[in-house]
């Protein structure tokens, strides 16, 4: 993917990592295959990406990772999101690391983390728990102060951002795109 990039535009200036699979289970019945899913799609993945990007980010002095993790905890009163939640609080440790250690390289590394955006995963997870999306939806907006669920733009222009140069003294925040506090 990265030779890609390079052969097509010379150099490498953004990294978005996106990557999220849920497969949730109680502790009690959690396998580690499901454990390592999660953590090796979510947490390693990211790893895997950031550790080549920074390669090309060094040389040029110059770059802009964005890290999308779910805000923690997401699992709070629920049972079955420990790999879930461990992944996206890595994901979030990671930002602030990286931000200390790419700072000198003039490379920013945020993380943005979306909360109740519609997106397919988020339906997938409420059907998986036996509500109807409608239910969600309803509980949901009794809690959001702008009474609407996010949707994948309020993620992507948060994302268009911390990638633009107006974001050049932003690093190693966590940006929640949510509607409210």
């Amino acid at each position: 993917m990265f030779d890609e990039g390079i052969d097509s535009f010379g150099k490498v200036d953004i990294l978005v990592s996106n990557a999220g699979v849920r497969n949730d289970s109680p502790i009690h019945t959690l396998t580690e295959a499901q454990w390592d899913e999660v953590i090796n799609v979510q947490l390693k993945g990211c790893f895997n990406c950031v550790k080549l990007a920074q390669k090309y980010m060094v040389q040029q002095r110059y770059g802009k990772i964005v890290i999308i993790a779910s805000p923690i905890p997401p699992g709070v009163g629920r049972p079955g999101h420990s790999n879930y939640s461990a992944a996206n609080a890595g994901l979030i440790g990671l930002t602030t690391s990286l931000a200390i250690e790419l700072g000198g390289y003039n490379i920013n590394v945020n993380c943005i983390a979306p909360d109740f955006i519609e997106t397919q995963m988020t339906r997938e997870n409420i059907r998986s728990e036996g509500m109807f999306l409608d239910d969600f939806k309803k509980a949901a907006l009794a809690r959001i102060p702008l009474r609407r669920l996010g949707t994948v733009e309020d993620v992507s222009n948060a994302a268009v951002f911390l990638a633009s140069d107006e974001s050049s003294y932003i690093a190693g925040q966590v940006i929640k795109v949510k509607g409210g506090p």
